[in-house]
């Protein structure tokens, strides 16, 4: 596996393929970003990794300074993979220049998370819009777990007639249903239990409501999580996934969107 530091050297060895498979992260590497390079590796291209704590979108520097980091961890992981590349900047290589593409934040940008995040998506794109021009991959693979963002950036792409195809994988679960997240290193036993039995008490209420079995208003949802140890929820919406435009029924093509604190540790999952 190849590391490089700045875009100059990268790009010096990435531009010589036919195309690259990238797959963007933050570090901390899990099970869900692991399937993502399992799946990359299946493609004909090569697979770029990059791992950048992007302090735009952050709410706070404490936020920033607390999110989990283990680079040496993080590359035996992908040694072990036998990723192609890694890309390791620092700040000023991904905005120290001026974009071609102005970046495009769909009005969704200030809904969900966004209400609650003000800068967040706004942060994520810029720095979407950065890597995709400097990487110009053939292939961007993203997880659902974080389906909004993975819905701006579509929309980004899109807008911009940018030359990269999203392919958007499946949430990896812990196998107490839990997503695979970083933020989850972060969590005691008892708060790694609790988030269990809000998935659980989730999947079953979508079960319900979808075969009409039960009506259930999203305030006594919020109470019932309430009551398995949650004491601050962000959100619970009935979001489609074709448009995340609200529903007040369950379908084939609805999920439910949730965001909740444990402690000052902020989870997120569409079921």
């Amino acid at each position: 596996m190849k590391i490089f530091k700045d875009k100059q050297s990268l790009q010096k060895e990435i531009f010589q393929n036919n195309g690259i498979s990238f797959i963007p992260t933050m570090g901390g590497l899990h099970k869900g970003h692991i399937s993502l390079i399992k799946k990359s590796k299946k493609y004909k291209f090569k697979t770029l990794v990059s791992i950048y704590v992007n302090p735009k979108q952050f709410d706070n520097k404490q936020e920033f300074s607390r999110y989990p980091k283990n680079l040496k961890k993080d590359i035996e992981i992908l040694k072990k993979l036998k990723v192609d590349y890694l890309y390791t900047p620092l700040f000023k290589d991904i905005y120290g220049f001026k974009t071609k593409n102005k970046i495009y934040l769909d009005k969704f940008s200030k809904q969900l998370c966004g209400k609650f995040r003000k800068n967040h998506f706004k942060g994520v794109v810029q720095v979407m819009n950065r890597l995709i021009e400097i990487i110009k991959p053939k292939y961007i693979f993203m997880g659902k777990k974080d389906y909004q963002q993975l819905f701006l950036i579509k929309k980004l792409i899109s807008r911009r007639n940018i030359n990269s195809k999203i392919i958007a994988c499946d949430i990896i679960r812990e196998r107490n249903g839990v997503a695979a997240s970083t933020r989850n290193l972060k969590l005691t036993k008892n708060e790694f239990k609790i988030a269990s039995k809000v998935y659980q008490y989730i999947v079953y209420i979508k079960k319900k409501l979808r075969t009409k079995k039960i009506f259930i208003s999203k305030k006594e949802i919020e109470k019932k999580i309430n009551a398995l140890g949650v004491k601050n929820i962000n959100y619970i919406e009935f979001r489609d996934l074709k448009d995340l435009k609200k529903r007040n029924k369950i379908s084939n093509t609805t999920n439910i969107f949730i965001a909740y604190y444990l402690r000052n540790i902020r989870l997120i999952d569409n079921i």
